[in-house]
């Protein structure tokens, strides 16, 4: 697929998704944004991909949803409808592979660049960057997943004021919210991303996948059915090659060197 609103490059087991509209100064996330992030969605569940980041081209990570682009939908139900389903196809695909997903937020994150942020696995945003759901202001009901990791993050009394009242976090507010992992200078948000992601995709790819699953069901399944995904999940790891030799290497006092396989 040629790409028309971000990049794609993967190098060294590590894929690297930039949102980047040129015709858009806020990477407001349209149509064909949608479809784009489902098909690179698709591409970083190769076996070969142990990390991905997620970060944006220029003064903001994502303003949100194109609005200028819904109004001028001929039929506005179906335009959304189809944006939407193919924007959460893509976040699916994402949170259902083993690598890890690696937010690099250099700017404001409103709206659908909000709930994009939320889903993912850690997320270093730069000082100067800002969170807002946004969507109420623009008589909208959220999308991308916020809905579904926002209460996770911070419970549900301040996800309720977040998304009733707008209320914009700034880094520091978001990473004591526990939005964000770590805070960092606007011009190093990139190196750290990329830095943490070197040292993700040398380890055990298809354990991280196995976290990222037991996790998800954390708030959902009741006790005996989290254990008995636990069971299982840890038994499939002695089918894996990194499962075996990461234990003959701890008993050997040795540092493991993990194959993601």
């Amino acid at each position: 697929m040629d790409y028309e609103t971000l990049r794609l490059e993967i190098t060294g087991g590590i894929a690297t998704i930039t949102l980047d509209r040129k015709d858009n100064p806020a990477n407001a996330l349209n149509a064909r944004m949608a479809e784009e992030l489902f098909d690179v969605g698709v591409r970083c569940g190769a076996p070969d991909v142990r990390a991905v980041i997620v970060t944006a081209n220029g003064k903001m990570f994502c303003g949100g949803g194109d609005l200028a682009e819904m109004d001028a939908a001929p039929d506005k139900h179906a335009h959304l409808t189809r944006m939407a389903t193919l924007l959460h196809a893509g976040l699916i695909r994402l949170a259902r592979i083993d690598a890890p997903v690696i937010m690099a937020v250099n700017g404001t994150a409103g709206g659908g660049g909000f709930s994009v942020v939320l889903s993912g696995d850690f997320v270093i945003a730069s000082d100067k960057a800002k969170f807002v759901s946004a969507y109420t202001s623009s008589g909208l009901t959220p999308d991308g997943s916020s809905t579904y990791y926002l209460a996770k993050h911070v419970g549900l009394l301040r996800a309720k004021e977040l998304m009733l009242t707008n209320r914009v976090l700034t880094a520091a507010e978001a990473q004591a919210w526990g939005l964000v992992n770590k805070v960092v200078p606007s011009e190093t948000v990139l190196d750290e991303a990329r830095t943490f992601a070197q040292i993700i995709a040398s380890g055990p790819t298809q354990a991280f996948g196995g976290v990222k699953r037991l996790l998800d069901t954390a708030f959902s399944d009741g006790l005996e059915t989290q254990l008995d995904r636990e069971t299982r999940s840890i038994a499939e790891m002695m089918r894996t090659r990194d499962g075996p030799a990461g234990i003959v290497a701890f008993l050997a006092k040795e540092t493991p060197r993990f194959e993601g396989k």
